[in-house]
């Protein structure tokens, strides 16, 4: 059984870390921020941070009922309008958490996804989904930030 206490920690520890990633693009350049780079699924640093936040958004909104996504990058074309999304998005996800119930966030209930469709789903597991997401693509964009000569560090998963 999963804890609020212990999902408030998690999404803590990971907001922490995006919010060092975020931080570290500001040593990137407008043209290094939206350059294209061959091999990854969101080919820009500032897509794929869009991607991981917008993702955090669009769970916490089915397991709310309601379909919120930002598919429009556009308006998010700086790191400090990106760290805004973050801290948003972000307070609603422990607005969720602290919220609910342990039996709200252990027992699988339907619920609807993009698309019409409908999956079984127990909350606690898709906010757990969306903390490991950050690390998924922060790995990302840090082998992006590499090849753009600007390598970052310090950003796993916070111990203390």
């Amino acid at each position: 059984m999963y804890t609020r206490e212990a999902l408030l920690d998690i999404h803590d520890r990971s907001q922490r870390s995006l919010a060092k990633l975020i931080a570290h693009g500001r040593a990137l350049g407008t043209e290094e921020l939206n350059r294209s780079i061959a091999g990854f699924g969101y080919a820009t640093v500032r897509l794929q941070l869009h991607h991981v936040i917008g993702a955090e958004e669009y769970w916490v909104g089915v397991l709310r009922g309601l379909m919120l996504a930002e598919d429009n990058d556009a308006l998010f074309p700086t790191i400090e309008s990106l760290e805004e999304y973050r801290r948003k998005t972000a307070a609603t996800t422990e607005d969720y958490l602290r919220g609910a119930s342990p039996e709200e966030l252990n027992t699988p209930r339907p619920m609807k996804l993009w698309g019409g469709r409908e999956a079984m789903l127990a909350p606690a597991r898709a906010v757990l989904r969306t903390q490991m997401h950050v690390y998924h693509h922060q790995g990302q964009v840090l082998a992006m930030c590499r090849l753009l000569g600007k390598p970052g560090g310090e950003m796993d998963f916070p111990l203390a």
